[in-house]
Parts: C-alpha cells; structure tokens; sequence
C-alpha cells in the first residue's frame, strides 16, 4: 500500500498563501477576510470551523465567527447573510454544514451572493462549473485534484468511479473530472446502484465520499488502484482523551498489503479541503481589490 498523505502539499498551499497575503497587503489591500457562521453545538462543525480560524490566523487574514444556538430562527440566519453580504470588509461567507432541520439549507446558500460564495455552492457558482467556467471550486473537489496533481496521477482516459452523489463533493467531483483538459471517464455510485463492486473493480481511481465508515474495503478495488477517501467519521473510542477517533469511509487497514494508493484519514483530505478554503478566500480578496 502506497499512502497519499496529504499534510506536505495541505503545507505548501499555505506557505504560498502567506506569501502572496503578505504581498497583497503590502501593495495597500485590506487584507482577505472570512465570515463563518455556525449554529448549533456539533463537535465536529465545532472542531472544524476552529480548525478555520486558526488557518485564518496563520495566513493574516481577518476572521469574523457568528454562533448561533441550534434554536436560530432562519430569518435571523438570513438577516445575517443579508448585512455580511452588504460589508465591504468580507470578502468570503461560510455557513457550516449541516444546519438543524428546522432550515432550509438551499435557501440559506442561495442567499449568499456568488462573488463571497467561497464554498463554490451556490447555483451561479455550480452552473459555471458545469459548464467550465470560472468559479469558485468547492474546497473538497478542489483539495482531491490539487492532491492528483501533486502525486503525478493523471485522469485523462482514466476510468473514475465516483461514491457519493452529493452536491459538496460527488456532483461537483464528477462535472471537473469531465472538463476538458481532465477527460477522465467518469461513473457515479450511489445508495442505489445494483453492484457497486462491478464498477469499482474496473475503476483506475476511486473517490469514496459517503460519510459512512467501512463503505469499501480491499475487495472492492483492484491493484494498482488509486483511492481517494473524503470521509471523517467519528467513531466513539474511550481509549482516546477526546472519546473519539477518526476513521474515514474505507476499511483502511484492510488495503496493508495490497498494491494500492490511498489516502489516509486523518492527515488526508480534510486537510486540503481547508487549504482549498482559504484559497478560495484570497482569491475573492483578489477580485474585490480589482
């Protein structure tokens, strides 16, 4: 097994970052600045929107957080979008996912305008991406092709087994890949296709993101693979300080000694989606400083 981590390239993109902030500012821009907005108290949107204002922090930029209890009405929830929307010193607006049943998730990101939409989730951010223009590309998709592309794999007629058909990842995944200039083959699998490991076993990458730990193991994927797990699960471990471990949506230690690559969880992929982040949000700085 071949490990892809992820940390030395989740490193390089922030190092580069920095420099560039650095040198964005000194040229007499404001520096780039995010607005994140959590309701509710989940550990792991809790731990990941942390996990955002420290990287925040280390690049310079301004970091603006709003809580809310899990009781937050939606018009609130809109009301704050509408003045983040209107301030001219955002440039970037998060809202973390999932939002409590109560509000309706497509209302709340539409409402984001397309130019702070550093998620990449908006519809004018999506259709663009579809079609091949440029957008904002959400951070997990973005984070797999930045980590493709640092490991020397190549998707041009490659056969791209794609699990999961959400509109964070396994849609946005699928419409890239499919661009020109990509030109991977690509198939999508989800909770209601047939026989999953028909199409994994003849797949040159896999890229597995269910939120379900286990979904494949070894058997599923044939050597000389390349698997791309997206999944962060937390599985409850009393032998852990925190009462949790982190196992993504692969069998990991299954694929040992098999003549695979894949990438690790934790120290994977949630790492780049971070970076894909703050990416993102320099880059809305770079537009409203036009």
């Amino acid at each position: 097994m071949i490990r892809l981590g992820c940390k030395e390239i989740a490193a390089s993109v922030m190092s580069q970052l920095k420099n560039d902030t650095e040198c964005f500012i000194q040229q007499g821009n404001r520096a780039p600045s995010l607005a994140v907005v959590l309701v509710g108290h989940d550990g792991a949107s809790e731990t990941y929107v942390r996990k955002k204002e420290e990287a925040c922090s280390s690049l310079g930029f301004l970091h603006f957080q709003y809580s809310f209890d899990e009781d937050c009405s939606e018009n609130a929830l809109l009301a704050l979008i509408d003045e983040l929307n209107e301030r001219e010193d955002v440039d970037g607006i998060l809202v973390q996912l999932p939002l409590p049943d109560h509000i309706d998730e497509k209302r709340i990101i539409d409402r984001i305008r397309p130019e702070k939409d550093v998620d990449g989730f908006s519809p004018q951010n999506t259709g663009r991406l579809l079609i091949g223009e440029k957008c904002y590309i959400p951070c997990t998709p973005k984070g797999i092709l930045r980590t493709l592309e640092y490991y020397n794999i190549g998707t041009a007629g490659k056969n791209v087994v794609i699990i999961g058909r959400s509109n964070i990842v396994g849609k946005p995944m699928a419409a890239l890949l499919m661009q020109k200039g990509l030109d991977a083959t690509v198939t999508v699998c989800h909770t209601r296709t047939s026989d999953l490991k028909e199409h994994t076993l003849s797949a040159d990458i896999i890229i597995v993101a269910t939120g379900h730990p286990g979904t494949i193991d070894e058997s599923y994927v044939r050597d000389g693979a390349v698997v791309i797990d997206v999944g962060v699960n937390r599985i409850p471990d009393p032998t852990k300080k925190n009462g949790f471990h982190l196992e993504g949506d692969c069998d990991y230690k299954t694929f040992a000694s098999r003549d695979v690559s894949i990438t690790p969880v934790p120290g994977g992929i949630g790492l780049m989606t971070v970076a894909m982040l703050m990416s993102n949000t320099f880059e809305a700085a770079q537009r409203r400083a036009k």
